[in-house]
């Protein structure tokens, strides 16, 4: 599958903009704000539904603007075409629509037009919280296991009435016992297959994700996930009676899989602490990449790539590597942003990949002669 042609209005920084684009390899070349990771964006909304950079899809409404729109026409096969369109007003929800057929669901989309995106954004998977790390594996499954989605959902969902519960009893002055058990019972049932399904998924996804680090670091280091849960020592049941005087102080259910945590380890120690800004990058790079081999496995068909300003505190090895393993067109359609054209020409020195490379400069795009 690849996007042939993508159509903007009033997108962030883009007023009109209507790119064809190459089958393989796209490059996005411009100083820093001129708007090339917007256009990732733009094609990272057209596979998830959303921003890849905020949860607010107003904000992506150009100033002064009342809308936004993203229209892309996919190829999929020999004859098969797709129109998926995103249209977002300043009043009113989202539209969005494969084919003109408008979704009732926006989950029912996700997995349709598989996508992976390594950004600068992805440190934050080593920097901050356990909830963006959650997140990150439960999107890469839910891509592709819509009962996992579906559950995780319904999980979410009554913890946040078990939680409104709890605090309905703080407010009231009291407490039933019988009543909070019936959201315990329901949140174990949903725990069971979560906790499982992320066990198996690590098992299929940590060889693909090591493999990747071996290849952009040389071989020197060693690296693995280790899944953290509360689900690991006791039962879901034994946990809730242990933290019940908590949870009714708190008004907040403090364990569960909601909590789960999946550990960046290097050298056996936390990659936060000791990796430096070469060893974070690449892990964050074989995160990704074993993303994409991941879902490259799951449908028999390569999903888009999307590169932003990925060589950024690469040292010259982990960059040659990480070009070569681009240039070797082992990849399906990529999209990369940079801000040096010769490093990008370089990419295309020896090869006959089919690739295009467009200038940006202030929401102008203007592709340059081959």
């Amino acid at each position: 599958m690849h996007l042939q042609q993508l159509k903007l209005s009033n997108f962030k920084s883009y007023t009109e903009a209507k790119i064809a684009f190459s089958d393989k390899i796209n490059c996005f070349i411009g100083l820093n704000g001129a708007g090339k990771t917007n256009l990732l964006d733009a094609v990272y909304y057209l596979s998830f539904c959303k921003s890849y950079f905020t949860s607010v899809d107003r904000q992506n409404i150009r100033h002064e603007a009342d809308f936004f729109s993203i229209h892309g026409t996919y190829q999929h096969l020999e004859n098969e075409k797709n129109q998926v369109s995103c249209v977002q007003k300043k009043e009113g929800k989202k539209s969005f629509r494969m084919n003109k057929k408008e979704y009732t669901r926006l989950a029912d989309h996700i997995g349709k037009i598989p996508l992976v995106m390594i950004s600068p954004y992805d440190r934050d998977l080593i920097n901050d919280g356990s909830e963006l790390r959650r997140k990150f594996i439960d999107g890469m499954i839910s891509q592709f296991d819509a009962n996992y989605l579906d559950t995780l959902l319904q999980y979410n969902k009554t913890l946040l009435q078990r939680n409104s519960q709890l605090k309905q009893f703080a407010e009231n002055n009291y407490y039933d016992s019988e009543l909070l058990a019936l959201w315990d019972e329901k949140l174990m049932a949903l725990s069971a297959p979560i906790y499982r399904t992320r066990i198996d998924f690590l098992e299929c996804y940590k060889p693909l994700f090591q493999k990747y680090y071996e290849i952009l670091s040389g071989g020197t280091e060693k690296i693995t996930i280790q899944y953290e849960s509360h689900l690991k020592d006791e039962p879901l049941s034994e946990l809730f009676r242990q933290s019940l005087y908590r949870d009714r102080t708190n008004c907040y259910t403090n364990v569960g899989i909601h909590k789960d945590d999946f550990l960046f380890l290097l050298n056996d120690y936390p990659l936060k602490k000791y990796g430096s800004q070469g060893q974070q990058k690449s892990f964050l790079l074989a995160l990704r990449l074993a993303q994409f081999d991941y879902t490259f496995e799951k449908l028999n068909y390569k999903p888009i790539l999307l590169l932003d300003d990925i060589f950024d505190k690469l040292d010259d090895q982990r960059v040659a590597r990480l070009v070569q393993l681009v240039g070797d067109n082992y990849f399906g359609q990529v999209f990369i942003t940079d801000t040096q054209r010769e490093r990008i020409e370089q990419l295309f020195v020896g090869t006959a990949i089919n690739h295009k490379i467009f200038e940006v400069s202030n929401g102008k795009i203007r592709s340059l002669d081959q």
